[in-house]
């Protein structure tokens, strides 16, 4: 009996918190707001300022270019960080291995590796670090430090906007 109770409080506040997110997802594609940006070919742009370019450590370096070794085409594939609405924390990241770049993606280049993130997921990723980490449990890529995130889960995959 007390369960039900439970739910019934808590099931409206994740509705709302959702339906937050997806409003905060579409104003910020609708705005089509664009960073200052050198244009590096006709399909994607480069970020020069430093503040807003999102990083790469050495160890989600090496372990792209470890996947880029298993691979048969010559062209490896870039990493694609994207943000979508979910996760225990209202945001949750999404890595994925992309061989095509939008027109509105944004790509970081370091050691010839390319990172890859769309127009509207870099408003909540700008100077963010992106980490790989081999732990016990799962081996993955992680925002280990995001300026526009105010906390998170202990997985890092989900975090809370500013």
């Amino acid at each position: 009996m007390e369960s039900r109770y439970l739910l019934r409080r808590i099931v409206p506040t994740f509705f709302n918190r959702i339906r937050q997110n997806y409003m905060l997802l579409s104003n910020s594609y609708s705005s089509g707001t664009t960073i200052a940006s050198e244009v590096a070919d006709s399909s994607s742009q480069t970020i020069t300022a430093v503040d807003d370019y999102v990083e790469m450590t050495d160890a989600c370096i090496r372990r792209i270019k470890q996947l880029h070794g298993k691979e048969t085409s010559k062209e490896g594939k870039m990493l694609r960080l994207s943000v979508e609405a979910g996760g225990c924390s209202g945001f949750q990241y999404v890595f994925e291995l992309d061989d095509k770049k939008n027109p509105d993606d944004m790509v970081f280049e370091k050691e010839g590796v390319k990172l890859i993130v769309d127009n509207i997921s870099y408003d909540f990723v700008k100077g963010a670090t992106v980490d790989y980490a081999e732990e016990l449990i799962r081996s993955a890529f992680l925002v280990t430090s995001n300026p526009s995130a105010v906390g998170g889960c202990s997985c890092k995959s989900s975090f809370m906007v500013k």
